[in-house]
């Protein structure tokens, strides 16, 4: 065990690696620079930024400057907010995001386990047929779309919730749901599809045949062997919840790091977006790496080798 979480830890760091430079040399690629917005600025003033900064350099020097920053624990400087760190600038808008995607989490995972709960019992019925269309919207429909659905008939048109801003838990109901209904639907397909599968067994049965009830039998027996494989879901849907609350994030005027990060984009502030990607590509990996850790341990039957395989 011991060996395995080495091992996955060094591929961690190594991703994180090959994510930093990769994202450097795209940054690079992109047209434009930080300054084409200083239409007021002088040559020389323009040159005095540009070395402020280190970006009168070579790319490579550039590249080794920067990645040894993050061996030291900086990404550097932000050129949008003057000599503000980009970690403080993510740890300042930390809270929004993740307080915004685990309220998407909890609502998606939780009414998705009792849409597919309900899909699997009632098999091939009306209500079956129902929780497959809510699942089938919440994957084809995408959440800046859903987003602004929400918004526009919840918030203005029924004057239900805030149209936009982060003054309150009431602010937060519109842009969880928009974020939510991606989580909801795909741990409603999978719990679906794996209770099928277990209410068929030879053991539920058995468990008929001994006089249990039958809540007894989906709850105990059915459900609960369901939500153990549920677990490998957790990492895709928050790699999911990641990318979709930045377009969210702006469309609510939430203050996040995804509202940042398009911001970043589009004045070309490249440490702030190198830092946010890797910051994001760290989260996901440790959460990869905790899911298979839990896995582990829930389940009896998963022995880790060390080998990792």
């Amino acid at each position: 065990m011991r060996k395995y979480l080495l091992k996955r830890i060094f591929y961690l760091f190594l991703t994180l690696f090959i994510v930093a430079t990769a994202t450097f040399f795209l940054m690079k690629l992109m047209p434009g620079t930080p300054l084409q917005n200083e239409a007021k600025l002088t040559a020389s003033e323009k040159a005095s930024i540009l070395a402020q900064y280190g970006l009168d350099k070579p790319v490579w020097l550039q590249y080794l400057v920067y990645i040894g920053g993050i061996f030291k624990g900086s990404l550097g400087l932000s050129f949008q907010f003057s000599d503000q760190a980009v970690s403080y600038l993510i740890g300042s808008r930390m809270g929004p995001s993740m307080q915004l995607g685990g309220q998407a989490m909890v609502v998606g995972v939780v009414f998705g386990i009792i849409l597919g709960a309900i899909g699997a019992i009632r098999k091939d019925t009306w209500a079956d047929r129902l929780a497959t269309v809510v699942s089938i919207l919440g994957i084809a429909v995408p959440s800046f779309v859903l987003a602004i659905l929400l918004q526009y008939y919840l918030g203005l048109k029924l004057s239900l919730f805030p149209v936009a801003g982060w003054e309150g838990f009431a602010y937060t109901v519109l842009p969880t749901l928009a974020l939510a209904a991606s989580p909801l639907a795909e741990t409603a397909r999978f719990i679906r599809t794996d209770m099928v599968d277990v209410l068929s067994s030879d053991y539920i049965e058995l468990a008929k045949a001994k006089g249990l009830s039958k809540f007894g039998i989906v709850y105990h027996h059915a459900l609960r062997n369901s939500l153990i494989p549920m677990v490998t879901l957790i990492g895709p849907l928050a790699a999911a919840l990641m990318t979709g609350s930045m377009v969210v994030e702006n469309i609510f005027s939430v203050p996040g790091i995804g509202e940042q990060f398009v911001k970043s984009i589009l004045v070309n502030d490249y440490p702030t977006i190198m830092g946010v990607t890797i910051f994001y590509s760290a989260l996901l990996c440790l959460l990869l790496l905790l899911t298979d850790i839990v896995y582990g341990i829930i389940d009896p039957r998963i022995r880790l080798s060390g080998n990792g395989d």
